[in-house]
C-alpha cells in the first residue's frame, strides 16, 4: 500500500475561491507588528532535520540550468515555520517518505530576475501576443513583484513561504506531474482533479501525491498556492488571505 492512502485519496478542493481570494493580498492584508512572532528570527531548515537544496543556487535546476545571480546556498524559514515544516516531515518518516524543500527565503535579487526578466521573456516566447497588463497577470500568477516596502513583502523574502516536494527518504521525489517552477496551468493545485485530466497512469499518480502533500501541509497549518502545486506559507499575506486570517504575522525578514 502507497504511504498515506487516505490522502491521497482525498480531493483537493477547487481552488477557485482562493484564487479570488489572493487577488490584491499584498495591499489587503496587514502585517502585525505587535504580536509576539513578529520578529522571529530566520533559521537554517537542516538543522531541523529538512532535506533540500536550494534550487536557484544549483545548476542542477531544469528549465535554467545554471547558477542564478543573487542565489545563496542556504534554506531559511523562521523559526515558527521551520517548527511546523519539521512536525510535517516527522509525520510523513513513519511511513518511509520526507519533505525535501527547493527555496524558503529568497533574497530580493532571484525575485526581481524572475519577475522582470526571464519569466516575462518566456511567457511571451510561447505566447507573443501577452503583452502589458494581460502580460504582468500572468507573471504575477507565478512571481510576485520584488520591493523593499515593508507593508507590501513578496512572500519569499517574509521567511514564511517555502516551495518543497516529497520524495522516499534519501531517494526520489515523488512524481508530482511536472517540473517545479513550471510557470504553466500544468503547475496548478488543482490540474489533476478535473475528470478529463487525470486519464493516465501518470496523471493518476500525479493526483495522489499532490494531495499527500497538500494535505499535509494544510493539516499544520499551512496555506498552499491555488496555481503552484508546490508553493506553502504560514504566517505571511498569502497566508492570511487563503487562510482567512485577520492579519500576517511576519513583514519583511531581516
Amino acid at each position: 500500500m502507497p504511504p498515506f492512502a487516505a490522502l491521497r485519496d482525498r480531493p483537493i478542493p477547487d481552488q477557485e475561491p482562493l484564487r479570488k481570494a489572493r487577488t490584491g493580498f499584498r495591499t489587503r492584508i496587514a502585517i502585525d507588528a505587535a504580536q509576539a512572532r513578529y520578529d522571529e528570527p530566520l533559521v537554517d531548515l537542516r538543522p531541523h532535520g529538512i532535506a533540500g537544496e536550494n534550487f536557484y543556487f544549483s545548476d542542477r535546476n531544469p528549465p535554467y540550468w545554471r547558477r542564478i545571480d543573487g542565489a545563496v546556498a542556504e534554506l531559511k524559514a523562521r523559526r515558527s515555520v521551520a517548527d511546523k515544516l519539521a512536525a510535517v516531515n516527522a509525520r510523513l518518516r513513519t511511513e518511509g517518505v520526507e519533505l525535501f524543500v527547493h527555496d524558503a527565503w529568497r533574497p530580493r535579487a532571484v525575485q526581481a530576475y524572475f519577475h522582470d526578466v526571464w519569466t516575462p521573456a518566456e511567457l511571451r516566447r510561447r505566447d507573443p501576443s501577452l503583452t502589458g497588463d494581460a502580460l504582468m497577470r500572468e507573471v504575477e500568477r507565478y512571481w510576485a513583484a520584488p520591493t523593499d516596502d515593508p507593508a507590501y513583502p513578496a512572500p519569499h523574502s517574509t521567511g514564511a513561504a517555502c516551495d518543497l516536494t516529497v520524495r522516499f527518504i534519501g531517494g526520489a521525489p515523488l512524481w508530482m506531474g511536472s517540473i517545479f517552477d513550471d510557470a504553466t496551468p500544468l503547475a496548478h493545485r488543482d490540474r489533476f482533479e478535473r475528470a478529463d485530466t487525470a486519464v493516465a497512469f501518470s496523471d493518476e499518480e500525479a493526483r495522489a501525491n499532490r494531495r499527500l502533500l497538500h494535505w499535509v501541509m494544510t493539516e499544520e497549518g499551512f496555506a498552499g498556492h491555488p496555481d503552484e502545486w508546490w508553493h506553502f506559507s504560514w504566517g505571511d499575506q498569502l497566508w492570511a488571505a487563503l487562510s482567512g486570517a485577520k492579519a500576517a504575522v511576519y513583514g519583511l525578514a531581516a
